[in-house]
């Protein structure tokens, strides 16, 4: 509230001091009504001084007086300032007028002096007369604040007393509660977990049962296939014994040489299946006998397509693919093929290197070209790509 009022004084006293300065700048015409304007915030000054005053601990009077001071001193400076601004014509007359203002600002400091050297006198004996009983009073509430305080401490305590045994009360009760509550779920899980072993056990033993009885009827199916399997494969073996015993009896003169010729071409080279009944065709043996030839010597065609493979290997140059087809060309499976192919000692990327070199022996090719010549002949394009460089490209 003081903050509040004190600006509104210094915005009162801005006001005096604008208008005041207008009624001497804008002329004879607008001099009155500045002055007018300049007086309606002199009277706000000294209204809110006299309210600042009665609530601080200075007098309205001096309140007053000081402002009035700051006034007289602001008109000074003013006029001394228009005395040099005006001209020679008005700088008398602004001078006699910035004197003025500093006689009142004078006799205005002389008398807020008076006061302010009185004030004190009568402020000390006011100060000395209430001293004693303002202390007194001060002692006595003193007193009773601290008797006051003492009661409450001790009210708290004994609140504080009761609310611990009535804290304690019911924590002890709330533990009786959770510890039976405890006990009686423990109590349930136990029974629960005794009849679910219960009924586990008799779930085990029934499956065990069932599983037992099951493995013995299939344990008994099985003896019975067994023994059908057997007795098939005995008449089965029977029926093959007198079949070979009839074919051997029935064994034609050029089925024992196409026999003999056959063993003897595996005896020197590999051949697939095909492979030797074609040759043995060639020979001038029927295709029924190099047929029965075939099928009446014993050997690996496995093992024939490694050996082929190995000896395509040792003489020319492949790719992995294209020695698979080469064999399956022969008439080796498949599956026979690859397998041949993945059994036997071979560096597919200087296979790559010889077959680069075979190529440019008889023909000439760019990098590119020969890249590509490779990797359609069935190498890597890593390996066709090493392939090349390493012959020059």
């Amino acid at each position: 509230m003081d903050s509040f009022l004190f600006i509104l004084m210094l915005a009162a006293l801005a006001g005096m001091i604008f208008f005041a300065v207008l009624a001497f700048v804008k002329g004879r015409e607008n001099r009155l009504r500045n002055f007018a304007k300049s007086g309606g915030f002199l009277f706000a000054l000294l209204a809110l001084s006299m309210i600042f005053g009665s609530t601080g601990d200075d007098s309205p009077w001096e309140t007053i007086l000081l402002i009035l001071m700051l006034a007289a001193l602001a008109g000074m400076v003013v006029f001394v300032v228009l005395a040099f601004v005006k001209g020679k014509g008005s700088r008398g007359r602004n001078f006699a007028k910035s004197g003025g203002f500093l006689f009142a600002f004078v006799v205005l400091a002389v008398i807020l002096g008076s006061i302010a050297e009185e004030a004190p006198v009568a402020d000390e004996v006011a100060v000395e007369a209430s001293a004693e009983d303002k202390e007194a009073e001060e002692q006595a509430q003193k007193e009773k604040e601290e008797q006051e305080a003492k009661e409450a401490e001790e009210q708290a305590q004994k609140e504080k007393e009761e609310q611990e045994d009535k804290e304690a009360e019911e924590q002890a009760q709330k533990e009786k509660e959770e510890q039976e509550a405890k006990e009686a779920e423990e109590q349930a899980q136990k029974e629960k977990e005794e009849q679910e072993a219960k009924e586990a056990e008799e779930q085990a033993q029934k499956e065990k049962e069932e599983q037992e009885d099951k493995e013995a009827e299939e344990q008994a199916q099985k003896e019975k296939e067994e023994q059908e399997a057997k007795e098939a494969e005995e008449q089965a073996q029977k029926e093959e014994q007198e079949a070979k015993e009839a074919e051997e009896n029935s064994v034609t003169g050029p089925q024992e040489q196409a026999v003999r010729t056959a063993q003897s071409y595996l005896d020197y080279t590999a051949f697939s299946k095909t492979g030797l009944i074609e040759q043995l065709e060639y020979e001038g043996f029927s295709q029924g006998d190099a047929t029965y030839a075939v099928d009446n010597i014993t050997v690996d065609w496995r093992e024939q397509a490694v050996i082929a493979a190995q000896d395509y290997i040792d003489y020319t140059a492949f790719s992995r693919e294209g020695l698979i087809d080469q064999l399956q060309y022969e008439g080796y499976s498949t599956e026979d093929a690859a397998y041949a192919v993945d059994n036997i000692t071979v560096d597919w990327r200087e296979q790559a290197v010889i077959a680069a070199q075979d190529y440019l022996d008889y023909t000439s090719f760019s990098r590119q070209g020969l890249i590509d010549q490779l990797v359609y002949e069935g190498y890597s394009t890593e390996d066709a790509t090493y392939a090349a460089g390493q012959v020059g490209l």
